[in-house]
């Protein structure tokens, strides 16, 4: 292993104590016998500063999601109304988030107006509540579970069979597990910003 280490090392070491003389080359710069050439480093300003100016204004608005509960790794704020089924960014105040509220992204699964339903389960053994199934109408929307990942108890929402009131959304996750509305309820729509799917 060892040898294999060395010998890549080695095999490299050129080319990297070659390399500021080729960057200078390549931008026209004076090396040994070789003038220099001001309109290759023009030509490769106009180039690089371009690309470094549209990186560093696309960097802020793109967000990078930490959470496996979405299907996206980066999205962006897209303006527009928000329906049905689109990604929505907001900040969430709650004890398993931890003590600042965080910035989380779900999905828009039931709207206002919207008959949630909620089917509670319960225990085989003394009949105590376990969690409860959720359906926007006939569409089945995931299940609570009574303990997280990290075994904290978690308390889901009660709802019973209403429709959700107006200005409130109902918000899940593509994952079993996410922490969504079975959790901490529907969210004011007032709360929320329209996201889109980068990467």
């Amino acid at each position: 292993m060892l040898r294999l280490v060395y010998l890549a090392a080695r095999s490299l070491w050129p080319r990297l104590k070659a390399l500021p003389r080729e960057a200078a080359l390549a931008l026209g710069g004076a090396v040994g016998e070789q003038p220099a050439n001001p309109r290759r480093l023009a030509l490769g300003i106009a180039i690089i500063v371009p690309i470094a100016c549209l990186t560093w204004a696309a960097i802020p608005a793109v967000t990078i999601v930490m959470s496996p509960s979405i299907n996206a790794w980066a999205v962006r704020k897209a303006p527009g109304p928000i329906h049905k089924g689109d990604l929505v960014m907001f900040n969430l105040s709650h004890p398993i988030a931890g003590p600042r509220p965080v910035s989380v992204t779900k999905r828009t699964l039931c709207m206002p107006g919207e008959r949630l339903h909620e089917v509670e389960r319960r225990s085989v053994h003394d009949g105590t509540v376990t969690g409860s199934l959720y359906y926007c109408g006939a569409h089945y929307l995931g299940a609570s579970r009574p303990f997280g990942r990290n075994g904290q108890r978690l308390d889901h929402l009660r709802w019973g069979d209403h429709p959700l009131p107006p200005g409130f959304i109902y918000l899940g996750s593509d994952h079993p597990d996410g922490f969504d509305s079975r959790y901490f309820g529907p969210v004011q729509v007032s709360r929320l910003t329209r996201m889109e799917r980068v990467l």
